[in-house]
Parts: C-alpha cells; structure tokens; sequence
C-alpha cells in the first residue's frame, strides 16, 4: 500500500494551466535559439543553440500533448502574465552580431536555471499515483535543461573577455529583475528560483569540437611557394603567370575557368589532400562582393608543380 495521499498538491485545471506557461517559455525559448542561429558568428555558441532548439521543442511538443489528458485542448501556449511575456521579449531582443554573450547569459544563465528550479518544486510535489505522465516529462526536462545548462557554461567560458564578464553580469542582473517582476513562469513567484549549480553534470557531450583551422604550413615548401604565386596571379588577372603553373595540356579548360571567377582582392590556402603524387589544394578567393572556393590538383613535374585541374566547389 503507498503511504502517497490520493489527494495531490494540483487540480487537474492548475496542472493544466501550469503546462500551457511552460510550453509558453519553451516555445518562446525554442524560437529565439532558432533564430539566433543565424544571427551568431562564433561557431561554437552557433552549434549549441543547433542542438538545443531540437530539444525545446521536444518539451514544447511533450507539454502540449499532456494537455487533453487534463482535459484542456492540446498544443495551447498560455504565458502566466503580461509581465512574462515583455521579459521574454526582452530575453530575445539582442540580435546584434556582438552579442552573444548576453543571448547565452539570457537562455542559459537566466530562464533555464528558473525552469529548472521551477520544474524540480513541481516533480516534488506530483503525486506520483495519479500523475506519472507530468512527472515523466519533469524527469525529463529537469535532466536535459541541468545539461543544455552545463554545456552553455563551457561555451560561455570560451567566450568571456573582462567587457565579456561585465556583459554577462549587467545583462543577467536586468533579467532576473523583469523575471522577479513577472513572479516567474508560473506568474505566482515574486523570488523566481534558480538552479544555479549543475555541479556533476557533464555538458560536454553537447559542445560541439570545432576542428582547428588549416595550417598552411604543412604543405612542401616548393609546392606552398607555387599556390601563393599562381592565386596572385589569379587575383592580378595576369594570365602569362597563370600559364607558368598550368599543366601544358590543360592551359585553355583551366584559363578558361579563371576567366569567369568573381574579383578577388586576397587569397587563403583552406585544405589539402595527398593523393600519391597529387596534392589537392583548396583556396578561398575572397572579393568585394563575393567568395569563391577553388579546388585545384597540382602534380609534381621534375622540380616544379604544375596545375593538372581546376574545379570551382564553392561561390
């Protein structure tokens, strides 16, 4: 027999409405990492809100399916008040292409720490006869959000110079303010609760390894002295110095390619590939107006290398 009172801390109609303000802040939350995506040039922040959008989701999906079993109509979003909803507009308002770390400070540091602590208050006092389906999604959500947490603080590390630092604090500051003043996602918290600590959680599974850049210097000294001469030469248009590193065969397909790349005023050596004798070189050509990526197959011909193909892969 279960020592559990039948009698649970939540009427069907609470449980419900508490579901539509959370799938409200992961919804929000879900369309704001969306978003962003584009909008942040470092690689690293980029690929974790790629990853956890996916999961936002998920919970937005998991909450709105809950609903018709607590007789409420399925998929319905419900912010707690008008004060929740102007500090998720603030949460997603910094779009600018500097500055991540506040849209990291924001998710990470402010409205998942709150979910967290605001999704553990709710799985302790569910009464696990009658409400097993609720506290399987807060099992749920409590483990992921600890780990998109956890993750976040990696990145956020990476990222955070002095001005960083400052950022972060004045940024947090200011949200925990318009969340107090909402009471929460629940609308009913006047000291919203946050689930600062996720000591012994590994994020590390959701950082995304960024392979160093290519070092040019790992190409032959001969045959790196060669690249460099034949793309200036490309960037100049000085079509006599192009002829010097082509392969005699093949000086009309290759001149002719060159001809209709777009302007570029610089060069970068990006990869190689050894392919027996062949070296595989990839460059990017960056111009005013565009970008152009250039795959070319030099083979070593006596002491010199010579161009044998030419193939635009990217523009």
């Amino acid at each position: 027999m279960s020592d559990h009172p039948l009698a649970g801390t939540f009427s069907v109609d609470a449980s419900a409405r508490l579901v539509r303000h959370y799938r409200y802040a992961e919804e929000r939350m879900m369309r704001a990492l969306g978003g962003w995506i584009a909008l942040t040039p470092e690689l690293h922040a980029k690929l974790l809100f790629g990853r956890h959008v996916w999961d936002c989701a998920q919970h937005a999906d998991l909450w709105g399916r809950r609903l018709p079993e607590l007789r409420a109509p399925a998929q319905q979003s419900e912010p707690p008040n008008a004060e929740f909803v102007t500090f998720m507009n603030r949460l997603e308002s910094r779009e600018g292409p500097r500055e991540t770390v506040e849209r990291l400070v924001g998710v990470y540091r402010v409205l998942k720490p709150h979910l967290v602590a605001t999704y553990a208050a709710h799985l302790g006092a569910a009464n696990p006869v009658y409400e097993p389906p609720t506290r399987r999604i807060l099992e749920r959500c409590v483990a992921e959000e600890r780990r998109h947490v956890a993750a976040a603080a990696i990145v956020l590390d990476r990222l955070r110079d002095s001005d960083g630092k400052r950022r972060a604090d004045a940024w947090q500051t200011e949200l925990l303010q318009a969340l107090a003043a909402a009471g929460g996602v629940t609308g009913r918290t006047p000291n919203p609760p946050l689930a600062a600590d996720v000591g012994g959680v590994d994020g590390s599974s959701d950082v995304v390894v960024v392979p160093p850049a290519f070092e040019p210097g790992a190409i032959e000294g001969v045959l790196r002295t060669s690249i460099d001469e034949h793309c200036r030469a490309i960037i100049a248009g000085d079509v006599a110095a192009q002829r010097r590193h082509l392969d005699a065969n093949e000086h009309a397909a290759v001149l002719e390619l060159y001809a209709g790349l777009p302007m570029a005023r610089t060069h970068e050596i990006v990869a190689q590939a050894k392919i027996g004798a062949h070296r595989v070189i990839k460059v990017r050509l960056h111009g005013p107006r565009a970008a152009a990526v250039l795959q070319l197959e030099w083979h070593r011909q006596g002491d010199d290398w010579r161009v044998v193909k030419a193939e635009v892969v990217a523009s």
